[in-house]
Order: structure tokens, then C-alpha cells, then sequence
């Protein structure tokens, strides 16, 4: 079964060699690496040119992310693609795990498995596996962002076509928005167990979703939005789904309210029309703020947690 690897590169000149050469070592046989150079202006394109014939490579001005992975997309000839983003790697038996897991399952059209999280910084490195909660219901794990982020899936590549591929514009929530959109074409998500994806956290400033926290609030409720609109329309917003989605707007919620508390009770207003009676879960609400939520409302809790916070110098939820 072939894979196009597909891997696009900005500014990653640290990081892109070790992305290229976990591609290369993966231990499927057939497949295909192909990296596009989104105008980095580092010694990025120089370390992919290094590969020389192991790598079919492009580069371009720089027009984001989402335009190179469509681009990849283009390029690519596999019946499956894995996209890596260059400062990310896997481990070497991931596509070959998941393409045996395909052929019992060929009616699937995105594999997903656990990644593993690495922080990294100067001072050291730690991870830990990103679990993929139960139940397997991809529409509840999207509504809480439990999906994997773009490396630990391996995508059909006719769906992402059919789809339209990567939405241009789309400023940050990508994977996400693209989820979105497989799910409302039907697409079948399949979960596979085995983490063999590493998602390597480094940057604190450089990504739209880290330097512009309201507008990253903005494009996820936008998403789980269009969730609840769809299923609802389809009849398909089952109980499990809906709390799901009032739980991801109660934590957006909770963030929003140091920074901008008008934003946070519109969010829980609309929390309120949607669900009556909604409880918050843990561990965003242990029992002691829900208690407070429950019985005074969203706001008091709010300046409860953050009189206690005041007093004890911790957070207290």
C-alpha cells in the first residue's frame, strides 16, 4: 500500500533533518518523502537539499501553512498520505503498524493513534503519550480537541482531496477545521492503539494559536459551532456529544475570564440556552467549584476561585 510522506517546512533548518530522516527510516516499504519550502529564510531549503535523490523537494514564497500541505498534496502519488510538520519525527514502525491496521479495516478512511508529546527546551526534554480517551466517537473526541494534531494520523488521500484539502486561510485550529469537515463528508475514522508520532513543543511565541489567545477561542467555538449546527440538523447531537461540546465551551470559557469576563458569560450564556441544567466535569471543575457554579452561577465560582487564588497562591478550580 504506498504513502507519500509529506512534509512542509518553514524556518525549521534546527529541526528538518531529523523530521526527513525518521521519514526515510520508516520501515514500510513503499513510499515516497516530499517536502515543500514555504520561503523559509534560515539554511532550511540547504539541509533538504542535502538528502539529494532520497527526497523529492519544491520550494516556493512563502504563503503558509496550509497552502504547502495542499501543495504536498498535489504532489503526492500515494493512496495514503502522512504529513509531517519538519519540526516533528516518528518513530519507525508508525506507517507500517498503521497500514497492516488498514488492511483489516479498508472501508477506513483516517487512522488515528496517540502521539507522543515532547517538550522540549534548552534545559532538557520530557514527554509523555498523549492519551486518546474512550469512548472512540470521533465527533466527542473533536468537540473536546482530543484528536491528534497532523502527524499522528494517516490520511486516504482521495478523502482530503474530495474534501478540498487544508483551508488556506485558516489561521490556527487547522487539523481541526479539517477533522470538521471529513466528519461532516462521511468520512470513517478508525482508532489504532500504538503511539509511533512525536509532537515536539518548542516554541512559546511563534504559532498564531500561542501569540493571539482570543483569536484562537474564536476559530475553536467557531468549530464546535458548526459541530452542533451539523449533528443537530442531521439528528445526530446525541446526549453524549452535547455535553461534550458545552464541556469544551465551559474550559474556553474558564480561559477567557482572566483576560476578557464579558467574553466568558457570553460563552457560558450560550452554554446555558443549549443545555439547561449543564455540569461541569472535572478536572476543569473539581467539586468544590462546581458546587459553586451550580448553585451562584458561572461568575461567582469565577471570583470565588479567584479570591481563593489570592489567598492561597495557587489555582484553584
Amino acid at each position: 500500500m504506498p504513502v507519500s510522506i509529506l512534509i512542509p517546512c518553514y524556518n525549521a533548518d534546527r529541526w528538518v533533518a531529523q523530521a526527513i530522516e525518521s521519514a526515510l527510516a520508516q520501515t514500510c516499504s513503499e513510499k515516497e518523502i516530499i517536502v515543500v519550502d514555504d520561503g523559509s529564510q534560515d539554511g532550511s531549503l540547504e539541509v533538504i537539499k542535502n538528502f539529494g535523490a532520497r527526497v523529492r523537494w519544491e520550494t516556493g514564497p512563502n504563503r503558509g501553512g496550509n497552502v504547502a500541505r495542499n501543495r504536498l498534496l498535489e504532489l503526492a502519488r500515494g493512496e495514503w498520505v502522512q504529513y509531517l510538520d519538519a519540526d516533528d519525527y516518528l518513530l519507525p514502525p508508525k506507517i507500517e503498524r498503521q497500514v497492516t491496521f488498514l488492511l483489516e479495516h479498508p472501508t477506513c478512511d483516517v487512522v488515528y493513534s496517540p502521539t507522543l508529546w515532547v517538550n522540549w527546551s534548552e534545559g532538557g526534554t520530557t514527554q509523555e503519550v498523549t492519551a486518546i480517551p474512550e469512548p472512540h466517537d470521533p465527533w466527542v473526541l473533536l468537540a473536546r480537541w482530543w484528536l491528534p494534531q497532523t502527524g499522528g494520523p494517516l490520511w486516504r488521500r482521495q478523502t482530503l482531496i474530495d474534501v478540498g484539502g487544508w483551508k488556506p486561510d485558516q489561521p490556527c485550529c487547522q487539523e481541526h477545521e479539517l477533522y470538521l469537515r471529513l466528519l461532516q463528508a462521511g468520512a470513517e475514522f478508525c482508532y489504532f492503539e500504538e503511539c509511533h508520532a512525536a509532537y515536539r513543543h518548542w516554541s512559546l511565541s511563534e504559532t498564531v494559536s500561542k501569540r493571539n489567545r482570543a483569536e484562537l477561542r474564536r476559530q475553536r467555538l467557531e468549530i464546535e459551532e458548526r459541530m452542533e449546527v451539523f449533528l443537530r440538523s442531521r439528528g445526530e447531537l446525541t446526549d453524549p456529544r452535547l455535553q461534550a461540546l458545552n464541556q469544551a465551551r465551559f474550559e474556553i470559557a474558564r480561559g477567557a475570564w482572566l483576560e476578557d469576563p464579558a467574553e466568558a458569560r457570553q460563552i457560558v450564556d450560550v452554554i446555558q440556552r443549549r443545555q439547561p441544567g449543564f455540569a461541569p466535569a472535572p478536572p476543569a471543575a473539581r467539586r468544590r467549584y462546581r458546587f459553586l457554579y451550580q448553585m451562584l452561577g458561572f461568575s461567582a465560582a469565577e471570583r470565588m476561585a479567584a479570591f481563593t487564588r489570592g489567598l492561597t497562591g495557587r489555582t484553584t478550580r
